[in-house]
């Protein structure tokens, strides 16, 4: 019997729906005749007795999610997220760059350092970019530290309190939309897919609004329903991270797709894969077959 571990941490358990998540993972395993053991960090030395690892935690390279999925890697053993993947989405200026290499199509984007941070070259940036900007710190996740400015006060008052945080800042073109479409590719191949619906108050899918986190809506969309060209968008960024599992996030304006990111370790908790009831077994069978 094959042991699968689920590497989880107190903040994977928070909500209901995690859980529920959680053990139907769990279930769908054992139903495939899989053993599983859920790993908190403290537990992380039992990852090298694992025939192969899932990570249902934040993954980011400078916490212990990176270490477990290292420690996976060192001893050979399947792993979801690989550590390269991890590297790589949980920086943007890394992920834009992997999708600039490959052609894939993104709203016109520029890397900014401190000392790109002048009038001059910020009055470029609105010529080229138009207004309003998003302007991006690389280290955000769950649309922290991503926020929408309209002239270059604002982009100044962005820009250097995010690049305290960073070597860079990252500059987008603003694409309009109510909705984004998450694609979900697994080893090159759609797994799922959902329309994330912006609340009205925002242009993110998380935003605090007077103190109040607001969520976007989550309507998971049948294969047939997709926009076949979102859909090989959708793969093709996803292929030009790697092979893993990955979230990428699109929208469609006037037909034409745009990537707005790639996410390694994806939500699953929130009905993404409703309209696809085999999405945890293709995910434990892609692990057992690396």
């Amino acid at each position: 019997m094959s042991k699968l571990g689920i590497f989880v941490d107190r903040k994977t358990l928070a909500s209901a729906e995690q859980l529920t998540a959680l053990i139907h993972c769990r279930d769908v395993a054992e139903g495939m005749g899989h053993s599983v053991d859920f790993i908190f960090p403290v537990d992380i030395t039992k990852i090298p007795k694992m025939d192969a690892l899932f990570i249902r935690a934040r993954t980011d390279p400078m916490n212990v999610t990176y270490v477990a999925a290292q420690m996976a890697a060192f001893h050979g053993i399947p792993v979801i997220d690989d550590p390269a993947s991890i590297r790589i989405c949980s920086d943007k200026v890394n992920m834009y760059s992997h999708l600039m290499k490959m052609g894939v199509s993104i709203p016109k984007t520029v890397f900014l350092s401190k000392n790109d941070l002048s009038v001059e070259r910020v009055t470029r940036l609105f010529e080229e970019l138009g207004s309003p900007i998003i302007v991006k710190e690389p280290s955000t996740s769950f649309s922290l530290r991503v926020e929408k400015v309209n002239d270059i006060t604002g982009f100044f008052q962005v820009a250097r309190r995010f690049i305290r945080l960073s070597d860079w800042i990252v500059a987008q073109q603003y694409i309009e939309s109510r909705y984004d479409w998450r694609v979900g590719v697994l080893n090159g191949e759609l797994l799922y897919a959902c329309k994330y619906t912006i609340p009205s108050v925002t242009f993110k899918i998380q935003a605090s609004v007077n103190g109040h986190i607001v969520y976007c809506g989550v309507e998971s969309v049948p294969e047939n329903a997709i926009p076949p060209h979102v859909v090989k968008l959708g793969i093709r960024a996803a292929n030009a991270i790697g092979n893993g599992l990955y979230g990428v996030d699109l929208k469609n304006n006037n037909g034409d797709a745009y990537v707005i990111e790639v996410n390694d370790n994806p939500s699953l908790e929130s009905g993404e894969d409703s309209h696809y009831p085999d999405v945890y077994q293709k995910i434990v069978s892609r692990l057992f077959a690396a």
